[in-house]
């Protein structure tokens, strides 16, 4: 008889969790977005805001609290309460901190449940023409013959330009000296005037750069070629496998949100990402698109911390 009413009060607590996602939403939804208005994640989450809105009849809204690289509005998001009515729009750098800071206020997977992965940007490594490489081999042949010569810029500690740069020289056993920005894309001035060599940037953010020669491409850093840049290899092709590299950003939600929900939001997101505009950008802009359910974006999530944990154990690198 214990066991039978256990059951039953557990039944009971189930009921209005339930009922919650059956009406879910009945209103306003916010998205945290931890960048600032005008970037392209923002960008992104503003599209995929309209999508939802069009889709549930009910307004979502974008509250941008950049900061902190990204970490303000982590904190924020995984304050709230855990009723689907709050998302946070993490990205990469959430993950990163969460290696570099050790901070359990916001970690992913533990205080933020994901939901789903948004899209994910394999990486391009890009030269100034100046150097006089065409490919891959040639470039390591030159910093072989000439470490001198080389510098790699990176979005400074603990970014993802950081971190792939990082993982050549250790797959390669070089030394190609760091130049570390202020944020990751403010090298580029620097890149187009040769004064800083190599950057590991999106594609759309060097596409244009490549095709009028202002830039060579020597590798991307994923798993298979993107259509925006179909005749530049992968990394692997190119005579270097293992260094790969995505920037990606996803939704989260906090802690205690009800599982229903969870399913409920990824299903709905699911299905804008999966209209014909969506699936247009994708193809122009050079990312792919996610949708998956949220425990294959939960593994994915400890993936990327365990390939970069390594890397940061082994390089020493420390946050600033």
């Amino acid at each position: 008889m214990k066991i039978l009413g256990t059951l039953w009060l557990a039944c009971l607590c189930a009921l209005p969790l339930a009922a919650a996602a059956q009406g879910y939403p009945n209103k306003v939804v916010r998205i945290i977005e931890p960048a600032g208005p005008g970037s392209a994640v923002d960008v992104f989450a503003r599209k995929l805001g309209e999508g939802l809105s069009t889709r549930w009849g009910q307004s979502v809204v974008i509250d941008n609290k950049p900061g902190g690289n990204s970490a303000i509005g982590a904190r924020e998001a995984a304050r709230a309460a855990p009723d689907g009515y709050t998302l946070f729009h993490a990205n990469i750098n959430n993950s990163l901190n969460d290696l570099l800071l050790n901070d359990a206020c916001c970690r992913l997977n533990e205080a933020l449940l994901p939901v789903t992965l948004l899209t994910a940007t394999p990486l391009v490594m890009v030269v100034n023409p100046g150097l006089g490489v065409k490919t891959l081999k040639e470039y390591l042949e030159l910093a072989k013959r000439d470490p001198q010569a080389l510098t790699f810029a990176s979005g400074g500690t603990g970014s993802v330009t950081q971190l792939v740069g990082t993982k050549l020289n250790m797959a390669t056993g070089l030394k190609i000296q760091e130049v570390p920005y202020k944020a990751i894309g403010a090298e580029m001035p620097d890149l187009l005037a040769g004064h800083v060599k190599t950057g590991y940037l999106a594609p759309v953010v060097v596409a244009q750069q490549i095709k009028a020669g202002k830039l060579v491409a020597l590798g991307v850093a994923g798993n298979r070629r993107i259509p925006i840049l179909p005749d530049v290899p992968t990394l692997a092709e190119a005579g270097l496998p293992g260094v790969e590299a995505s920037g990606w950003n996803g939704l989260f939600v906090p802690a205690g949100t009800p599982k229903e929900i969870i399913q409920r939001l990824q299903a709905d997101i699911a299905g804008v990402m999966e209209t014909p505009a969506f699936k247009a950008d994708a193809r122009e802009l050079g990312y792919e698109l996610g949708g998956a359910s949220a425990e294959e974006f939960s593994a994915y999530i400890k993936s990327e911390v365990s390939k970069w944990g390594g890397v940061i154990r082994d390089a020493k690198l420390k946050a600033q």
